[in-house]
């Protein structure tokens, strides 16, 4: 089998992943996916897609994420994993899409506006 790549994207995270026959192994940046993900929420998220479809022993997966917070790039490596499943075998699709990993979540932070302090909040008003 040969590699398949898939990119997943999630607020300001981007996952690249490759993805090849194996024995299970996931690695972040050159490092195991415990020592990149400490919390177990988080490599659960990560393990999601490979889970449902019962996947979890047959491929190595290679990633590499950039951006953003834990969180997000957990969720962009799911998004990665789930379409790169799909890729290798289309009856992998239902059962994905009805878990919602295959739906990629447009939620963005909104950029800040001038003369105001955030986004929408705006100074502290001041009658004298």
């Amino acid at each position: 089998m040969e590699v398949i790549s898939s990119i997943g994207r999630r607020k300001t995270s981007v996952a690249r992943i490759y993805l090849q026959a194996g024995k299970g192994e996931i690695t972040v940046n050159d490092r195991s996916i415990e020592e990149y993900f400490p919390s177990e929420i988080l490599q659960t998220i990560v393990s999601q897609p490979l889970n449902t479809v019962n996947e979890v022993d047959t491929y190595d997966i290679a990633v590499n994420v950039d951006g953003g917070g834990p969180k997000g790039q957990a969720e962009a490596v799911r998004l990665a994993i789930s379409r790169a499943l799909v890729e290798i075998n289309a009856e992998h699709r239902p059962p994905l899409k009805k878990e919602g990993f295959l739906t990629r979540d447009p939620r963005m932070v909104e950029r800040k506006k001038y003369g105001r302090r955030k986004a929408r909040r705006r100074f502290q008003f001041s009658k004298r």
